[in-house]
């Protein structure tokens, strides 16, 4: 395990399993430990035993963080190009309402995509990089909407044979945050080997499969911690930007008590997916 937290001693992989998965996080989010912490949280509260390496685009201009501070803790594509990863989870990225080929590290995000398609067992795509990925891999255009999708929302529908979402199937169990200036704009008909295996009624997919493309999507955030959207909240406010409440989200909006409602589901998302992956190893 590499990262900014383990270099700060603020995290030690607690696994002592001699074969844990190998799971490869190309992190987009400008708050990196910040969200290093979060995805490390859900898999430490997960079945499986994991090993975690943070990888960046050797091709982003960093605004937010020193390029030099990220490339001593962080691997690139180039470092790691012969290696076999279990899983590739992409991140979402703060580039949402750019065209995708305006991002300036689009044609390495398409490398990595094409790479991982023999490298990795399976790629996890989140919120902007799940549309990137739908772009990409099947030419699904996106909107920019009008107000963000911003909240907690539940599935109204889940495809409940699909191993994804085993354990959340029943109604209301799937929950997840959105943060989000930009939906799907999906086909009437989806494109040959792609499923929605969860969604909500209100702002659309929450989660989609393409197991030809040994891929899966999900619209949200299901590793933000329970004050992530709280802090989004108040940053947008203080940069006077159009921001409504989130949805569905605070107990107490004067006192800021959070009602953190999608830690189980979120959990168990992650555990169904590692699952997955665990069950490709024991085939090969």
């Amino acid at each position: 395990m590499n990262g900014l937290l383990k270099a700060q001693q603020q995290w030690l992989n607690p696994t002592g399993d001699a074969h844990p998965l190998q799971l490869l996080l190309l992190n987009l989010m400008p708050t990196k430990a910040v969200t290093e912490r979060q995805f490390l949280d859900r898999f430490a509260a997960v079945s499986q035993a994991v090993n975690v390496t943070f990888m960046y685009p050797a091709s982003h201009h960093f605004k937010g963080i020193d390029r030099q501070t990220v490339a001593d803790h962080y691997v690139t594509l180039a470092d790691v190009y012969d290696q076999h990863f279990d899983g590739l989870i992409i991140t979402g990225a703060p580039v949402e309402c750019l065209p995708f080929e305006a991002v300036d590290y689009w044609q390495e995000f398409e490398q990595i995509v094409d790479w991982g398609q023999t490298h990795a067992t399976q790629t996890l795509f989140e919120c902007w990089a799940a549309q990137a990925g739908l772009y990409y891999q099947f030419d699904i255009q996106k909107q920019v909407l009008s107000q963000k999708v911003f909240g907690i929302y539940t599935a109204s529908t889940v495809v409940s044979d699909s191993r994804l979402v085993s354990g959340l199937s029943a109604g209301g169990l799937l929950k997840m945050p959105q943060s989000r200036h930009t939906q799907l704009d999906l086909p009437t008909t989806l494109p040959a080997g792609l499923q929605i295996i969860a969604e909500n009624d209100q702002v659309g997919p929450l989660l989609l499969s393409a197991p030809t493309k040994h891929a899966v999507y999900v619209t949200g955030h299901p590793e933000y911690a329970a004050t992530t959207l709280a802090t989004e909240y108040r940053r947008d406010c203080r940069k006077h930007l159009p921001i409504q409440l989130p949805e569905n989200y605070f107990e107490n909006v004067q006192t800021g008590q959070v009602e953190y409602s999608w830690r189980e589901a979120s959990c168990q998302l992650y555990q169904n997916w590692l699952a997955t992956l665990q069950l490709t190893k024991v085939g090969n």
